[in-house]
């Protein structure tokens, strides 16, 4: 799978990144029993696969094919099946699942709201879900994310759809905040050789590439202090909190009682 720097990826990613996102499943797995788990955006399923347990049954979905059937072949242990499939039109049976979870994927639909009657469509009316999204003040500029979220504004979204709704923040210590500063005033830098603002004027397809090739850049020159477990960061670093400010990294949207159209 190319890195765009956007899929976590073990080896590749930063630590502190992978980290966010091996908590936030982390928070999920604190919260769930038995049954089916569906998890939206899998990737090549690593966090998929850390729900594996004997009384429950995986599923994953991703958009692309390739990376879909990669996902299986990689965690045939745990017989994680996975789906090819779009967010916002699950080729699912409505009802499916005891759980489902959108985990860092809301945020890039434009119009996020039938990703999330997708989500109740598919979740038991016993059911769970969960949504993972960076909380908006705390995000930087990232093309893929076209539809950032405060607290009150996820709150909203997702009451349109559930009958219970609780949004918490995943938050970390200040070692992953440095660590997190680091690469945002790296990315400072180098927007700044473009002080017109010229890439917002590009086709779109060519602002996601450059700001890929960016990443890669900056992943590699950071690589030694902030890759490959360099760090000493870990999803230890991070932690949930019912106080979320501006500086609070994620929001953790916990849904039950589907509401379906």
């Amino acid at each position: 799978m190319k890195l765009t720097g956007e899929r976590p990826i073990e080896g590749k990613t930063p630590d502190s990144l992978l980290a966010l996102h091996a908590a936030g499943y982390r928070e999920v797995r604190d919260r769930i029993g038995a049954g089916r788990f569906l998890d939206l955006g899998c990737g090549l399923g690593d966090g998929t696969a850390s729900f594996a347990a004997e009384d429950r049954v995986l599923v994953g979905v991703d958009y692309d094919p390739a990376t879909a059937a990669e996902a299986r072949r990689l965690h045939r242990d745990v017989g994680l099946a996975t789906v090819c499939g779009d967010g916002a039109r699950l080729p699912l049976r409505t009802g499916a699942f005891d759980y489902v979870c959108s985990s860092h994927l809301i945020e890039h639909f434009v119009n996020p709201e039938p990703h999330v009657a997708a989500v109740a469509r598919t979740l038991a009316d016993d059911g769970m879900a969960f949504f993972l999204t960076p909380n908006a003040p705390a995000d930087f500029e990232n093309p893929y994310h076209v539809h950032l979220f405060g607290p009150d504004d996820l709150r909203e979204m997702l009451e349109r759809h559930f009958g219970s709704v609780e949004v918490i923040g995943l938050d970390a210590t200040p070692l992953v905040k440095a660590d997190f500063e680091k690469r945002r005033a790296l990315a400072t830098k180098l927007l700044k050789l473009d002080p017109w603002g010229l890439r917002h004027k590009l086709p779109r397809s060519w602002f996601v590439a450059l700001h890929a090739a960016g990443r890669r850049i900056a992943y590699r020159f950071l690589d030694k202090e902030q890759g490959q477990g360099n760090s000493g960061i870990t999803a230890d670093e991070f932690f949930t909190t019912d106080r979320i400010d501006d500086t609070t990294l994620v929001l953790l949207g916990v849904a039950a009682k589907p509401i379906r159209s």
